[in-house]
């Protein structure tokens, strides 16, 4: 993917209004967008962004904004180049520090003697950083896709089953049975669901009863519809969306009141209080060029949700439905809106059908978990007969994996230290570092002596320093 740039520069207009400005370079060959940014009169703000190059041309900068009666004032300039070891360098240092933390393991014996080359084996019985996929209701009817997607993933969201249009065809008749029955098999697989969704402001997927309703009726409906599905569910599940793709369309801020969303969100959390409430946006990180909701747009509408009267908990939702992927650019957006301090979540996670599918897909997951503003990450590849998947499969019908599936495989078993063996030093120490998560350790004595039952169960946290270890030990019969 050639050098990868970051860009930086404080902006701000001579007078009126805010305005929305985009900051362009343009090669020979092309035009792009690096970055976003909603500059002021009487005070600066910072717009970052990044973009990615293949090949050495000049480059020419330049701002675009629609209001043509300002000046854009700009300084402090900056743009970093990063060569791709030194990108993967950044991941691995984000890794160490957030992810994972030093485990040392001691083995001694029962007069304190250490025991050297012992075999330390690893088994992690549960992963700290949670990484899932959509599921569709066919996982209950399919032997295959329930072993394949069950060995796999903890996390899960579905697919079309909690969405209005799918609970309420007609008004007033309401059907859960099929997502009771979903929630069952994933209570049964000890899989954590999120909700999606419970309005979405697109018209195109609001149930067709609801789109010609008057003012009155659509707040009555939509009120039936908030209480309706949290009641069923409160307790159940970590996450609701609870507004879906509300900076790209506007229904029920147009029909009902532009306040719509605080409204919801408020009447959404006092009805189920575990579930955290979450906005959730396609194209923020996927797609530079879309003005729609891009970082910036993003933190101005939870500052307007907020003036609007809805100060509870609340977070950020990033579908990431990529094409190719421009991993300077995700990393700036994602660092903004990290200044939120809201949780951070990929919601939707899938790449275009391309040769190079696997090879994004891959990039793009090492880039999300190496951000540590990141708090999850689900993929978007339920399976759905006869069709398959929305756009992305991770395997063919018979659930042998395709290159896609192969590249996230590759990532859970490093997560999941599969394969994983150490062996004790003279003082009867090993140190390594592990991921976040619970683990079964096994020791093993260079004696030939078979000492498998030898079992611990640990936790592995982050801790407050880097250097801090945390110390596992082990007594045995030498």
């Amino acid at each position: 993917m050639g050098q990868r740039r970051v860009f930086a520069a404080w902006l701000q207009v001579s007078h009126g209004e805010d305005a929305y400005i985009a900051a362009m370079f343009k090669t020979k060959t092309e035009l792009r967008t690096a970055g976003w940014v909603i500059a002021r009169h009487g005070c600066w703000t910072m717009l970052k962004g990044g973009f990615s190059l293949n090949i050495s041309t000049p480059v020419q900068f330049y701002f675009e904004t629609e209001n043509t009666t300002i000046n854009i004032w700009i300084d402090s300039v900056s743009l970093q180049p990063f060569s791709q070891q030194e990108w993967k360098f950044h991941q691995y240092q984000n890794i160490e520090k957030k992810r994972k933390s030093q485990v040392e393991f001691q083995v001694i014996d029962y007069e304190d003697n250490p025991i050297a080359n012992a075999k330390i084996s690893l088994k992690q019985i549960k992963q700290a950083f949670p990484f899932g996929n959509a599921m569709s209701e066919a996982i209950m009817n399919h032997k295959a896709y329930e072993s394949w997607f069950t060995s796999r993933f903890k996390y899960t969201v579905f697919e079309n089953e909690m969405k209005w249009y799918y609970n309420e065809k007609h008004p007033r008749q309401e059907n859960y049975s099929v997502p009771d029955a979903m929630l069952k098999f994933a209570q049964k697989h000890k899989i954590t669901v999120r909700g999606h969704n419970i309005l979405w402001d697109d018209p195109r997927y609001t149930p067709s009863w609801v789109r010609n309703l008057t003012k009155h009726e659509l707040s009555l409906a939509t009120g039936r519809r908030i209480n309706s599905i949290l009641k069923r569910y409160s307790g159940k599940l970590i996450h609701w969306d609870v507004m879906n793709e509300n900076m790209h369309f506007s229904l029920y801020e147009d029909r009902i009141g532009r306040n719509a969303s605080a409204v919801f969100l408020k009447k959404a959390h006092k009805l189920d209080k575990k579930a955290l409430p979450f906005l959730n946006e396609y194209n923020t990180i996927e797609r530079p060029r879309d003005p729609s909701a891009t970082a910036t747009k993003y933190l101005d509408k939870i500052k307007q949700i907020r003036k609007q009267g809805y100060h509870g908990p609340l977070g950020i939702g990033l579908e990431g439905h990529f094409a190719v992927p421009n991993l300077p650019y995700v990393r700036a957006s994602i660092d903004m809106l990290a200044a939120t301090d809201l949780p951070i979540w990929i919601t939707e996670l899938d790449v275009s059908h391309t040769q190079n599918e696997s090879v994004y897909l891959e990039q793009v997951i090492r880039e999300l978990h190496a951000h540590p503003a990141i708090h999850g990450i689900l993929l978007w590849a339920a399976w759905k007969p006869p069709k398959g998947c929305w756009r992305m499969c991770l395997t063919d019908t018979n659930f042998n994996n395709l290159p896609t599936g192969d590249a996230v495989d590759k990532i859970i078993r490093e997560w999941r230290h599969e394969g994983f063996v150490g062996t004790t030093d003279s003082d009867g120490y090993f140190k390594t570092s592990l991921f976040h998560g619970i683990y079964k350790a096994g020791i093993r004595l260079s004696t030939g002596q078979n000492s498998e039952k030898i079992k611990k169960l640990f936790e592995v946290k982050p801790t407050m320093e880097e250097d801090e270890n945390t110390i596992i030990r082990f007594r045995v019969h030498a």
